[in-house]
């Protein structure tokens, strides 16, 4: 065997245990299953992007549609335990171990989804020990830092019982994504 194909064949076996370390539902608990619709904003970089966004989870994986402000849809996301996939408008297809890879890679800027189906819930992601939380008065979550990334929470106003938030302000270095979410549908995972 030669050292490119024996260097490959140990990189190909290390990229292997690595994503069997993290396979959702062993290591990490489900996040809740919801459907939301919202606006997302992006900036760093000196760059910016801005979408409507439907987003559907569910403990089988994500589907995110980024849409124009008259609904055609600039992207489809499709992730799961086996990877990523970004499809544009003319069917080119994209695809990633991960989702924050992928979107880095095919729109500039990462999205951060295996933290984000718990994040945007209100909840830190998995049971990441190193989570520091803030709360109000109702426990409702108001600031989370993790994962290098810092997340800011709006609620709805007048302040009721809802603990599911209005908008998340979310920055890691000079990226900020805002997210705010325009309408819910959660049921809780099984």
């Amino acid at each position: 065997m030669s050292c490119a194909r024996a260097i490959a064949a140990v990189f190909v076996a290390m990229l292997f245990a690595g994503c069997a370390a993290i396979v959702p539902g062993k290591n990490v608990p489900a996040a809740a299953s919801f459907d939301m619709l919202g606006r997302v904003l992006v900036s760093g970089d000196g760059r910016a992007f801005s979408s409507s966004l439907r987003w559907r989870h569910d403990p089988v994986g994500d589907e995110l549609w980024l849409m124009s402000p008259v609904g055609q849809t600039l992207a489809h996301i499709a992730a799961d335990d086996t990877g990523a996939v970004l499809t544009t408008p003319d069917q080119q297809e994209y695809r990633a171990f991960s989702a924050e890879n992928l979107t880095r890679r095919a729109l500039g800027w990462p999205l951060p989804l295996t933290e984000l189906r718990f994040w945007i819930v209100a909840t830190p992601a998995g049971s990441d020990t190193q989570a520091v939380v803030t709360r109000d008065a109702a426990g409702r979550l108001l600031q989370l830092e993790q994962n290098e990334w810092v997340v800011r929470y709006t609620y709805p106003e007048p302040p009721d019982s809802s603990v599911l938030p209005r908008r998340l302000d979310m920055t890691r270095g000079e990226q900020r994504i805002r997210l705010v979410i325009d309408g819910w549908r959660r049921e809780e995972a099984p």
